[in-house]
């Protein structure tokens, strides 16, 4: 198992981001649920497990997606980056269901407002010794959460229609979490789940090299980098997609947030029960020399996937790149039980849809 291998199997099966059925009991949610709909029959469109819920409010035909996200550890090196990503991600998952995003809310929980706090690398240890952080205090770093915030709703015109605070947190991490609410564009739900094999995927807008929560997190890399910030991407690639969703060819789509393409493919490939073949030299970059691994792993913001049948992707990507957004198929589904990513020709990284015992014990030891 080779390093970046190492990392997205251990986002995909052991980081309860990916898991969290292992610390819910989703089964007394559904009961709950199934109890609820004889009240309201048909209100539950897309329940837990996708990228965002689809609800029908009672006696209309009117859908809502809605999705929480929280983007807490991130704020302690980038406060002002990981709120806005935070939304945006939100957001995109919003977008994901085949919505547009019209409503935020959101609670952010810190230290006491006159309390000191360490912003950059060394955060979490809660000194600096790199020389790179800043020290400042509680107050000054929820101005720049806030703002981030703002800035990312003001990109979108998203409404900030509420949400809570507090100043009772004792820990070196602050509380940001998200909710967001849009309204169904597409005539369906875009469920997660792959939908045919020979189905081709396409990636809409610009791949870097920011972002590398999934390699800090599986004990890879001994500093958080969190995504940068996108605006003006994050708007161009949520209108390309909306616009893609108009032609009624998408089956499925994604948005590329934790763990990147990676993340995006193999979730999506999985729990349709097919694999996928992807070609990372096919993605669209904006900077030079990019190593393959960072194209499939990194956390770029301002990026979705979306799935067609072959002989659609012509019309779809001259939807997608009239508004002016890089597009381009990297990737195709097959019957295959395994993704497999290349890079010109090499194999990058293959990951299996149901790790070995071995493989999910490897994928525990931590190494930096």
């Amino acid at each position: 198992m080779n390093t970046i291998e190492k990392a997205l199997m251990h986002a995909l099966f052991i980081h309860l981001h990916h898991n969290i059925d292992k610390a819910i009991d989703f089964k007394a949610i559904e009961a709950l649920n199934l109890q609820v709909g004889r009240l309201f029959p048909g209100a539950m469109v897309v329940g837990p497990g996708d990228d965002a819920a689809v609800v029908k409010f009672p006696d209309t035909d009117c859908m809502f997606v809605a999705k929480m996200e929280s983007h807490c550890s991130p704020c302690v090196p980038r406060p002002y980056d990981a709120t806005a990503t935070g939304a945006g991600g939100a957001m995109r998952d919003v977008v994901a269901m085949g919505a547009r995003p019209i409503f935020l809310l959101d609670f952010i929980g810190t230290r006491p407002l006159h309390e000191k706090v360490i912003v950059g690398p060394c955060g979490f240890e809660g000194k600096c010794t790199c020389g790179r952080c800043l020290e400042m205090t509680s107050q000054e770093r929820l101005n720049l959460m806030v703002k981030g915030l703002k800035d990312m709703c003001q990109a979108m015109d998203v409404f900030i229609i509420g949400g809570g605070f507090s100043t009772s947190f004792s820990d070196i991490v602050p509380a940001v979490v998200v909710a967001v609410i849009g309204k169904m564009v597409s005539d369906k739900p875009l469920t997660k789940p792959a939908k045919s094999a020979g189905d081709q995927v396409i990636i809409i807008g610009q791949t870097g090299n920011d972002g590398n929560d999934t390699l800090y997190r599986a004990g890879l890399a001994s500093e958080m980098r969190p995504a940068v910030a996108l605006f003006e991407e994050e708007r161009k690639v949520m209108e390309a997609t909306l616009a893609a969703f108009r032609t009624g060819k998408i089956k499925a789509c994604s948005d590329l947030g934790a763990a990147g393409i990676g993340a995006a493919i193999c979730e999506s490939a999985r729990y349709g029960g097919f694999g996928a073949r992807v070609d990372l030299s096919k993605v669209p970059v904006k900077i030079e020399n990019l190593t393959p691994e960072e194209i499939m792993i990194c956390e770029t913001q301002g990026r979705m996937a979306v799935q067609v049948e072959e002989p659609d992707v012509a019309e779809v990507l001259s939807v997608i790149r009239s508004k002016g957004v890089s597009a381009e198929v990297f990737a195709e589904i097959t019957n295959d039980d395994k993704e497999v990513f290349e890079y010109q020709g090499k194999t990058i990284a293959v990951i299996p849809n149901r790790p070995s015992e071995a493989e999910l014990a490897e994928l525990t030891t931590k190494k930096h």
